[in-house]
């Protein structure tokens, strides 16, 4: 059975989310608190923190990765 070579490319959609996710992250390196989306990251990351710090399993710092990452995430791709 063969497959099918185009399967093998990445998602053209999955890329650029990716390439405009780093593209914000190093603006925020860049600039810190002065870029419009450092305050909702780190809003995200101070909620997810608590929210691990509540759930048992997950702790703080996970929680608050996740949380910096769904809101640049959504900074990203509203």
């Amino acid at each position: 059975m063969m497959t099918d070579p185009k399967d093998d490319k990445p998602d053209p959609i999955d890329r650029t989310i990716l390439v405009d996710a780093m593209e914000e992250a190093k603006g925020i390196g860049r600039e810190g608190m002065a870029h419009p989306s450092t305050k909702p990251v780190m809003t995200g990351a101070a909620i997810g923190a608590v929210a691990g710090l509540v759930l048992p399993i997950i702790g703080p710092i996970f929680g608050g990765v996740a949380g910096a990452g769904y809101m640049l995430y959504k900074r990203v791709r509203p």
